[in-house]
């Protein structure tokens, strides 16, 4: 509680992790549902043979115990809770009243929301999950009204969208996600751009959470190979983009990891100068990663060309400029393979943003922009290269710099002129 007043106090709200589908095979509920006689063996989902079928994925799903087989979509030490069991919803609601009034959360992390309910085979993306998410929606949000949720359903961003509005606030947006990293990747644009078109199409207004990588994926450093400049166009990406961007701890100073789930959930590199970087005065669960004397908040945080100076520069843009936020979000056609560009918009303020995704740089004579403006305006650096002019709205299209640097992102305000 007292951590919860002082994130309060500096008006920092705190959404918690809230596993629903499972509980771990040593939680004491399951335990004692392993006694055929138990009240609470019908709070899992049980089978005295082996049903046979396997999961979405191909993977085991039917587990063998002393008293009957248990379904646990993830592995055996995950055994799912049965929702068909109106206990088990009282029980999760009364858990996630607790933290809403008793310690004063603000909303929650859904864990797996597309495995709440199975429908025999169905294994996920149910109608019954649709339902039963709806049930919850109402509960939280008399409880606490303002409370927050976003979902974790990875899957399609078609499927995706079926969770949002009703059910969970926010839904993360894992296609987007893959197209960060492969858009930084291999140096083109259209790969980002297709997808964020398809997306924003979609999706009610920023109503999707946007991240690059989370505590389930290898690291971002690490899936681009350690490549600094690929890191910095990743996190223009998803820092410029519409939804509501969130971040894995350790992205903004490139720390690598790569699974097992253990080595991407390393300490958080506060510090170079030990072994326990920061992360506590006793020692770390687990070591740290080999490059702590080399990535750390302390070694960047006064370096102006740091990665970790480049995720703070975007995020003070983004809560200065309503544009960058909750602005409308518009392709232009930049003709360069290189370049992702496109405007940023609200009633009082325009935006354009420029991001070579490209190891090369783009000159002058290799790309254009083709914008489209009601009237004339001023270009005003907010960020990055300062521009040799302003659109002109009667031309066919606008270069405002001689040369774009390898992975770099430029962002224009354009003023109305009076």
């Amino acid at each position: 509680l007292r951590r919860m007043e002082e994130a309060h106090a500096r008006v920092i709200r705190v959404i918690v992790y809230l596993v629903m589908n499972h509980t771990p095979h040593s939680h004491p509920w399951f335990i004692e549902a392993q006694d055929p006689e138990s009240e609470k063996r019908d709070w899992y989902i049980w089978a005295e043979e082996n049903p046979g079928y396997r999961g979405p994925e191909g993977q085991v799903v039917w587990h063998n115990s002393p008293t009957g087989y248990y379904y646990g979509v993830f592995w055996s030490g995950m055994p799912d809770l049965n929702f068909e069991n109106p206990n088990v919803t009282f029980a999760m609601f009364d858990a996630a009243k607790f933290w809403l009034e008793e310690m004063n959360v603000d909303g929650f992390r859904l864990d797996a929301i597309k495995h709440m309910i199975e429908e025999g085979v169905g294994q996920q993306n149910t109608r019954s999950t649709h339902d039963w998410l709806q049930e919850f929606y109402i509960f939280y949000k008399a409880v606490k009204p303002d409370a927050l949720t976003v979902g974790e359903a990875w899957t399609s961003t078609q499927q995706v969208v079926d969770y949002t509005g009703d059910e969970v606030d926010m839904a993360f947006q894992f296609d987007l996600a893959l197209d960060v990293l492969n858009s930084a990747g291999a140096g083109l644009g259209h790969i980002f751009a297709d997808t964020q078109q398809e997306v924003y199409d979609a999706f009610p207004p920023n109503q999707y959470a946007t991240f690059i990588t989370n505590h389930d994926q290898n690291r971002v450093m690490s899936q681009l190979r350690g490549d600094e400049g690929q890191a910095r166009v990743a996190a223009a990406l998803l820092l410029t983009a519409p939804g509501v961007p969130f971040i894995y701890y350790g992205e903004e100073i490139g720390m690598t990891g790569m699974k097992p789930d253990e080595d991407i959930r390393l300490p958080m590199q506060w510090a170079s100068n030990s072994p326990s970087v920061g992360f506590t005065t006793g020692t770390p669960w687990r070591p740290a990663a080999a490059d702590f004397p080399v990535r750390s908040v302390a070694r960047q945080t006064d370096d102006p060309d740091s990665l970790l100076s480049l995720y703070r520069d975007l995020i003070h843009l983004r809560n200065a400029h309503a544009a960058l936020r909750v602005g409308d979000w518009t392709l232009v056609e930049a003709n360069s393979p290189r370049l992702y560009t496109f405007l940023r918009q609200t009633e009082n303020e325009t935006v354009l943003v420029i991001i070579n995704v490209n190891r090369n740089p783009v000159t002058a004579e290799n790309y254009s922009l083709a914008l489209e403006l009601d009237g004339a305006v001023t270009a005003v650096s907010l960020y990055g290269l300062q521009p040799n002019s302003s659109p002109d709205p009667a031309a066919t299209g606008y270069i405002p710099f001689d040369e774009i640097p390898p992975h770099s992102s430029h962002i224009l305000q354009l003023i109305p002129e009076e």
